[in-house]
């Protein structure tokens, strides 16, 4: 047979109608097609309507019916599909009414196929129908004269096109995709199914239907595109992400889990996720999933040890929520969730914890010693504050009584001796103070407060004027300086500044004195300024050392302690002090305070 043909169905009876010659290939000789036209006939039609139909039909028109007829089952016996329809015609199953007539039968054959195809021996297409460019936009003359494997735009690997070559070698049915490219340039994937074809017992080639399946192939792509990329994803997490059914059973796993606990996927599958916990965690483990699977807490999360395969205890931190069914049930289709290794983490807080009980032991050790040096301290001040005051008062006194009592009797050098001994008995008064005060200063306890500082300076200026009235200093004070400390350690720090910026600037007629504070960064800066005789900043180093002095008491009369408990009182409070100088151009001490 050549190229299969939809017969024209013309007016003519109700129920079949005439079938035109003019759309039949030459036919074999008449008598014996008729003899065939009437068993296809006899073999499709009912019982009831055979007799009448033969009947009333000439030889013509019953050449015609029979040859339209076994082109149309030539093209059945090609789906496996129709079989089932034939068998079912042929034993005349049913009533009259039941059975398909020729148009319906060409019916369900448009219905199968998106169009026709035909080839020669050599597996060249002589035939494909219009409905090729219908469903994918292909000109069926591109498919004339040509193979398969010529017309595939690189679809299909040489290995399927050497088996497709094969199947037509052996005569099997052929069923095969074709991938080609449609006017756009488009790639469209075509399914082709065919049977071969023999004519007089030799064969002609093949016959069979078209279908478009691209967008099940594109599809099929993206869906294995996307699995593909969730399984790179999923493997490529350093957690463990699992699944488990209703019983508790594995029944997915990541290679995290071979990393992390040193079974394989294989053996782990199928068996129960809290078999693998320490057997001292499996019971709550298994207590609190369950409540999770029968819905009564929305999520388990929890630390929990797990043994790996060389009997190695690591921790884990799990966390799993209920899987609903996929058919939508109410009821749990088991756990999904992750087992996340935090056996670093919890040897760095054991590490942290045995540190900090050793630091604790430490600072308990400190503190005794502390407080041992704080009552040797203690001690050392009561003995300088009574011991070493009575031989100061001694010699002070003598010194006193010798110069009232022998007044007439001495000389001039022997009363400069009596005063220098009084003097000197005066500082060391004095230093035994200040000595008393920088102790005080170690033991004394910080009581913040929140206060005017501008108003502190303002009052300590007062008490510098109220001592030395006939002396004029310009002082300049910066307003709602409001800090945080404590107010009386804080009094002591400023009057040490101002009285040093007071006396220092004492030869300066035109003196002038400071109290500032700027923004820096995020960090208030206090400054207090004089434009006094200054200092070489070679030796700013010294400063805040106790009994170091950078300017001889002949000029400057101090004991070199003020300065030390100025240090001392910011640095308690958490603040950083330091200067700037030049000799006969004033100093500038800057300090800050903590949170």
């Amino acid at each position: 047979m050549q190229a299969l043909r939809r017969p024209v169905l013309r007016s003519g009876t109700a129920r079949h109608g005439n079938i035109s010659p003019t759309t039949l290939r030459p036919l074999r000789p008449r008598a014996a097609l008729h003899r065939a036209g009437a068993a296809l006939v006899a073999a499709i039609l009912p019982a009831a309507a055979r007799a009448s139909v033969l009947d009333s039909m000439n030889e013509l028109q019953v050449l015609s019916l029979g040859a339209a007829i076994a082109a149309l089952l030539a093209a059945l016996v090609a789906l496996p599909r129709w079989r089932t329809v034939l068998r079912r015609t042929a034993t005349r199953v049913g009533p009259a009414r039941d059975a398909f007539d020729a148009e319906e039968l060409l019916e369900l054959l448009d219905l199968s196929s998106d169009w026709l195809w035909k080839t020669d021996e050599q597996h060249r297409y002589v035939h494909v129908t219009a409905g090729l460019r219908e469903h994918s936009r292909i000109d069926p003359k591109e498919f004339i004269g040509l193979t398969p494997w010529e017309l595939d735009c690189g679809g299909n690997p040489p290995e399927d096109w050497e088996a497709c070559r094969k199947s037509i070698a052996e005569r099997a049915p052929l069923r095969l995709t074709l991938c080609h490219r449609d006017r756009a340039q488009r790639r469209c994937h075509l399914e082709l199914t065919g049977r071969p074809v023999f004519r007089g017992g030799h064969f002609a080639g093949y016959q069979g239907i078209g279908r478009d399946v691209t967008l099940r192939i594109e599809t099929e792509r993206a869906l294995r595109e996307n699995q593909v990329r969730y399984r790179e994803v999923i493997e490529s997490v350093n957690e463990i992400i699992f699944r488990t059914d209703a019983a508790g059973r594995l029944t997915f796993l990541n290679r995290a889990w071979e990393t992390i606990t040193g079974y394989s996927l294989k053996e782990s599958l199928d068996t129960a996720l809290v078999d693998y916990f320490h057997p001292d965690d499996r019971n709550a483990a298994w207590h609190q999933m369950a409540s999770v699977s029968r819905l009564e807490h929305p999520a388990f999360a929890a630390q929990l040890r797990i043994r790996t395969r060389r009997g190695e205890v690591r921790w884990i931190e799990a966390a799993a929520h209920p899987v609903s069914h996929p058919d939508g049930g109410t009821a749990p289709a088991g756990l999904a969730g992750t087992l996340f290794d935090i056996s670093a983490r919890k040897i760095a807080e054991m590490t942290l914890r045995n540190i900090n009980q050793e630091l604790e032991a430490r600072v308990r050790l400190r503190t005794a010693e502390l407080e041992a040096s704080n009552r040797e301290l203690e001690a050392f001040s009561y003995s300088v504050s009574h011991d070493l005051r009575a031989p100061l008062r001694a010699i002070d006194g003598f010194a006193r009584i010798l110069e009232e009592e022998l007044a007439e009797r001495l000389d001039d050098d022997a009363r400069d001796h009596l005063a220098r001994i009084r003097k000197a008995t005066g500082r060391m008064s004095h230093l035994i103070d200040d000595l008393l005060k920088l102790a005080q200063l170690t033991r004394q306890s910080l009581h913040k407060e929140t206060f005017d500082l501008s108003e502190l300076a303002l009052q300590i200026v007062d008490e510098l004027r109220a001592n030395d009235p006939e002396r004029p200093v310009a002082v300049e004070i910066t307003t709602g300086l409001i800090v945080t400390a404590d107010r009386s350690l804080m009094q002591i720090a400023l009057e040490n500044l101002l009285q040093n910026a007071w006396k220092f600037s004492s030869r300066n007629p035109q003196a002038h004195i400071s109290l500032t504070a700027e923004r820096e960064r995020e960090r208030r800066v206090f400054c207090v300024a004089d434009n006094g005789v200054g200092f070489d900043m070679a030796f700013a180093n010294k400063l805040f050392r106790p009994f170091h002095r950078l300017h001889v008491s002949a000029d400057f009369p101090g004991s070199g302690i003020g300065l030390a408990n100025v240090h001392r009182i910011i640095e308690r409070h958490g603040g950083t002090i330091w200067a700037k100088s030049k000799p006969g151009e004033g100093a500038r001490f800057y300090f800050t305070l903590g949170a």
